[in-house]
This record gives C-alpha cells, sequence and structure tokens, in this order.
C-alpha cells in the first residue's frame, strides 16, 4: 500500500514492541505475505529475541518464502473457512487446495499453529456455518496436529450491505455456538476449539463448561478487548480491536508506542466503552455482561452506536423475559 510503513519503520516498531515486554511479533491481515519485507522485519524481530507468527491462506505460500519461513521458526496458522467446495466459494477456486497445501508442509517442520475459521454467509445459498464444514477443519486439524481450530465471528469493517450481509445471523451463532460446545467435548482436546466471540463465553457458561475461571482467564480468545488491546495497522495507525479500524489514536511514525499506549489508557472515551456499566438495550441488562458484554465494533456498524446492543446474539436476558 502508498502509505504502508517502511522496513525501518516496521524494525523501530519491533524494537520497541520488544522494550514494551511483548515476546511474539505477529502478523495477520489481509494477507500477511503480501508485504515484500515480511522477512526482513521477521528476520530482525528473531535477532532482537521475539518469537514470530503470521496468519496466511497459503496461496502466495511459495518455495523462498517457506524457506524464510523455516529459517526464522516462524509460527504459522492458516486461514480455512470450511472443506473443498466452501472454502473455494469463500476465498476463490484453487484456494483449498492451497491451504491443504500449507498445512502438510508446515505440520512435517513442526511449524503449524492453529487453523482459523471464520464463519460467513458468502450468499442466500452459501454459508459455511454447517456441521460438516465444521468436522472437515477439524478433521484437518486433528490429522495434522494443529494446535487449535480459532472460529472467528464475522465482524464486519464496515455498515455497508455486503459486509452485513456477509455476517450469520444471531440465530445462526446461537446454533453454531451450542455445536462448537458440543464438537469441543468430542475432539477433547486434539484439537482444542476456541471461538473468538464474546458470546460463546455465555453458551460455555450455560453449558457448564469445567474448570471455568481457568478457561475464561487464560485460554478463551473471545473477550472483548476493545480499549484493552492495540493493534497496528499497515500506515503505522494504533487501532483498539484488530476488526476495528474507525478509531484511530495515535501514528508510530510520529509517536512512540508507550505514549500511544498512555495515551490510550487515559482516554475518557475508551474508558467509557471498557465500562460494561455504560452498556445499552439488551447487553446492558445482560445477566451475562461481565463475561460477554457483545462485539463492540458489531455493535457500532449494525447500530451506529459502540455502546448498543450486540445485534448478532439471540439470547434474551432474564431481566427482559421476566418483564
Amino acid at each position: 500500500m502508498q502509505d504502508e510503513i517502511d522496513t525501518a519503520a516496521a524494525k523501530t516498531l519491533v524494537d520497541q514492541a520488544y522494550e514494551f515486554g511483548a515476546s511474539f511479533f505477529g502478523t495477520t491481515g489481509g494477507e500477511a505475505l503480501l508485504r515484500k519485507d515480511l522477512f526482513d522485519v521477521i528476520g530482525y524481530a528473531r535477532k532482537v529475541g521475539m518469537n514470530t507468527s503470521i496468519i496466511t491462506d497459503g496461496r502466495l505460500l511459495d518455495d523462498k518464502a517457506y524457506e524464510a519461513i523455516v529459517k526464522n521458526e516462524v509460527k504459522v496458522s492458516i486461514s480455512i473457512d470450511g472443506g473443498e467446495a466452501t472454502n473455494n466459494a469463500v476465498r476463490g477456486n484453487g484456494a483449498y487446495a492451497a491451504s491443504v497445501k500449507a498445512i502438510e508442509r508446515l505440520s512435517r517442520d513442526k511449524l503449524l499453529n492453529c487453523l482459523v475459521y471464520t464463519l460467513a454467509n458468502v450468499d442466500e445459498s452459501v454459508t459455511n456455518v454447517n456441521e460438516k464444514d465444521f468436522v472437515d477443519v477439524m478433521d484437518l486439524a486433528e490429522r495434522f496436529g494443529a494446535r487449535w481450530v480459532i472460529f472467528h465471528g464475522m465482524i464486519p469493517y464496515g455498515n455497508d450491505e455486503p459486509n452485513r450481509k456477509a455476517c450469520p445471523s444471531a440465530a445462526q451463532y446461537e446454533w453454531a455456538w451450542n455445536r462448537l460446545y458440543d464438537i469441543r467435548l468430542q475432539y477433547k482436546g486434539k484439537p482444542e476449539v476456541n471461538v473468538y466471540y464474546p458470546s460463546f463465553a455465555r453458551v460455555a457458561k450455560q453449558r457448564g463448561i469445567a474448570d471455568w475461571d481457568n478457561w475464561f482467564n487464560h485460554f478463551f480468545l473471545g473477550r472483548c478487548f476493545f480499549g484493552k488491546f492495540m493493534s497496528i495497522a499497515e500506515n503505522g495507525d494504533a487501532i483498539p480491536c484488530s476488526y476495528n479500524d474507525a478509531y484511530r489514536f495515535g501514528n508510530i511514525k510520529t509517536q512512540s508506542l508507550q505514549r500511544i499506549w498512555n495515551g490510550l489508557q487515559n482516554s475518557e472515551f475508551f474508558a467509557k466503552v471498557r465500562d460494561k456499566a455504560n452498556l445499552k438495550g439488551k447487553c446492558g441488562v445482560c445477566e451475562y455482561k461481565d463475561i460477554c458484554g457483545g462485539c463492540r465494533t458489531t455493535a457500532l456498524h449494525f447500530t451506529g452506536d459502540i455502546l448498543g446492543s450486540d445485534p448478532q446474539c439471540a439470547y434474551i436476558p432474564r431481566a427482559l423475559r421476566e418483564k
């Protein structure tokens, strides 16, 4: 991209992240392998003393890139959104074969980390919110020794109609979270199921997941970290969530990572969003809001209010049922 940070700025970011206390330098996307200097930056991070990771769908994983991954011991997660027909419908023809080839190679060299599956409706007739596609990807992960399969909710990047149409309905999510809970028990941790969406915590609590505190605090990826977290976008802007670039609060080209972080912590706006007492609608009265609270980015793009209810949750709080 024209305004993306250059190699020198990326290496400065590595230095600041290391000084900040980060042990991992992760590159996501979009597609991480589109960045031409990716392995210059990753090599520098390894030299500094950080572990590194990337997420890719495998289509750009040529021999040169693969050699660099092996050389730098990069942990790689592969995006794959269902079985062959479904994944190709989501990502284009040939995507599934490329992903499986990458999974096989990475597994052989013990560099495969996770498989990443995003729930989505491709169109009115094609969706990957179904048991067959869930199980196809779980079986791939089991066969090749992936640590987890991470199921992402579809978090829209904007409020335009195509973005919103790709999102599963609240009823689809309710079915999916409960079915994934069952699948998690069937596979007995090999691989483990992790879910990147807040409302899965409510389902897990309702279903009586074992060792709740440890699971929620040390394993579950789906807690909403809006305003408690920052990621750096391709142009150097800090964003408060990997899926929310509507709010930007500093740029590493002009400010240090520490200064940007301090600004986030001292922001009245972000403090207001972090405080679940400020949530509105059914999220605001839900008895599970302390462990869920909905996705703030989804609420923003569907309702126009960052503090509004998450419309991708089907649950009706007790306070509203008892009226």
